[in-house]
């Protein structure tokens, strides 16, 4: 699933969230699941892919990150809520 995307990580429903971009996201969750990258989602046991956009181009995925990342924290959880208000791990449909 090549294609450049915004996804958001949670630890937990409500829990800590990181927000990221990517060429491949299918890699890239599952480098984050298994602690390949280190930092922060590692440090903080951020693996539960809650969220993600799929973008034509890599400028546009990295500029809605941006601005993403600029978001007060209600406003990512509502975000989250309207598209996957159960919270279940979407990397699952994703494989």
């Amino acid at each position: 699933m090549k294609q450049p995307c915004v996804y958001i990580l949670a630890s937990k429903r409500n829990g800590t969230l990181y927000t990221g971009v990517t060429s491949d996201i299918v890699k890239r969750i599952w480098e984050h699941k298994n602690d390949v990258v280190k930092g922060f989602t590692q440090r903080y046991g951020v693996h539960t892919l809650v969220w993600f956009e799929m973008h034509e181009t890599m400028a546009s995925a990295i500029t809605r990150e941006k601005a993403i990342k600029t978001w007060k924290r209600k406003w990512k959880l509502e975000l989250i809520e309207k598209e996957n208000p159960q919270w279940i791990d979407l990397y699952k449909n994703l494989i």
